[in-house]
This record gives structure tokens, C-alpha cells and sequence, in this order.
């Protein structure tokens, strides 16, 4: 798709300076601005007229994708956009860009921690999910498939989902993280429809050269 690309970083330029900064502690590393308008567009063609919920978003993709259609810098996106996050900084970022981009484009954002059981309202309300959770360097993965398995959870039964992954092939623990998370998407009834490898790159000081891939999962049955 074609689209302005100063006009597309300017739109994107704007989402970063609402966000708050990343705590490193909880895993937040944000993409880098050209890397995210790359992922908010493919966001925004995905998900077009679909109603998306992302569990978790430091990064700011799903406020990126809503301003690009509410600039006009292009004409798909969204229907609506949930966010659910911990960070309570996080959601009243989103709650306050958001009020901009209404007449455009319905944006809410609640807290909500992946620990705890998704609250009822949330299961099977949307047509599809984006994560980019903590990377599982350090816990095999668990915290990618936990991410995974909410936004499974809030979906229908003909969703799509969209996972942003670290992706290196030199660094083992990548791969098999990126192994087993397709395998739980096997299990929980995807397929994966289309995987963009090594696509991102992030503010990460003793790793700047570390990339993440995008996979989107189609499900094709509900467990």
C-alpha cells in the first residue's frame, strides 16, 4: 500500500511523544519510530472494519494504526480498538489520545493484568488481537504463550491474531520461543497465515541489533 511516509512518521511522531517512558523492569522496550509505521500500517490493513482488542501495548501500535486513518495518511484501519494493559500510565496515555481520534475511530483502554482471568465482558468480543508481551528470554516463553492464550480468549471464532516476537537466528531462545508459541496456536486452533521475519528493531541498549518478526495466526477452530 501506498501511502506519505513524512506524513506517516509525523502521525507516528505524535503517538510517541503522548506515551510514557518505558520501565525496563516490567519488560517495556519500545520500537523504533520507522519500525512502527510499518507495523502500525500492516496493523491497519489487517484489522480494516475489524473490532481489535491488544493485550498490552507500551509501544503505542494501536493509537499508531487509529491516527494514521484519522490523518488520512491512510484510508483503512480498525473499527474500534480495546487496549488492555497494567500500566495505568499506559491506559491514561491512551485515554487521552484517544478522545482526539473519537469521531474516527472508537478507542478504549482498560487495566488489566494477563495474571488474572479475563474479565467476562472482554471473551469473544472482537474479530481479532495484537500482542507484543515480554519475550521469555527468561521464563521459556510462558509469558508469550500467556499473552497469546487472553488473546485467544477475547476473540471469535473466525479471528485473527497478530504476535510480535523476538526473531534472531543466531540467538537460540528466539527460535524456540518462536517454536513453541506456534505450537500453542496450533493447539488453541490457528494456523499461521503469514509471518513478516526480523522486521523490527528497539530502543534495547545491550541488544540493539536484536529484531522481532510479526506472525498472523488465522483460526481456523475453537478449542
Amino acid at each position: 500500500m501506498k501511502f506519505d511516509l513524512r506524513n506517516a512518521i509525523n502521525s507516528i511522531s505524535d503517538v510517541v511523544m503522548n506515551r510514557p517512558a518505558p520501565l525496563r523492569e516490567f519488560d517495556q522496550i519500545y520500537m523504533k519510530v520507522a519500525d512502527m509505521v510499518i507495523q502500525a500500517e500492516y496493523v491497519a490493513r489487517v484489522f480494516d472494519g475489524k473490532k481489535v482488542v491488544f493485550v498490552g501495548d507500551g509501544d503505542g501500535i494501536a493509537l499508531s494504526a487509529a491516527h494514521l486513518k484519522a490523518q488520512d495518511v491512510i484510508s483503512y484501519g480498525p473499527k474500534s480498538i480495546t487496549l488492555l494493559d497494567f500500566d495505568e500510565r499506559i491506559v491514561n496515555s491512551v485515554r487521552r489520545f484517544g478522545e482526539k481520534l473519537a469521531p474516527k475511530i472508537e478507542i478504549t483502554a482498560h487495566l488489566y493484568n494477563v495474571a488474572d482471568p479475563l474479565p467476562a465482558e472482554h471473551f469473544g468480543a472482537y474479530d481479532g488481537f495484537h500482542i507484543n508481551p515480554p519475550w521469555g528470554a527468561s521464563n521459556g516463553g510462558q509469558s508469550v504463550t500467556a499473552f497469546l492464550e487472553r488473546g485467544s480468549q477475547a476473540t471469535n471464532e473466525r479471528s485473527l491474531g497478530i504476535v510480535v516476537i523476538a526473531d534472531d537466528p543466531d540467538l537460540p531462545w528466539t527460535q524456540e520461543v518462536l517454536r513453541d508459541t506456534q505450537l500453542r496456536a496450533i493447539e488453541l486452533g490457528y494456523v499461521v497465515s503469514e509471518m513478516l521475519p526480523q522486521l523490527h528493531l528497539y530502543h534495547l541498549d545491550d541488544a540493539p541489533d536484536l529484531r522481532s518478526c510479526s506472525c498472523l495466526f488465522r483460526r481456523v477452530s475453537q478449542v
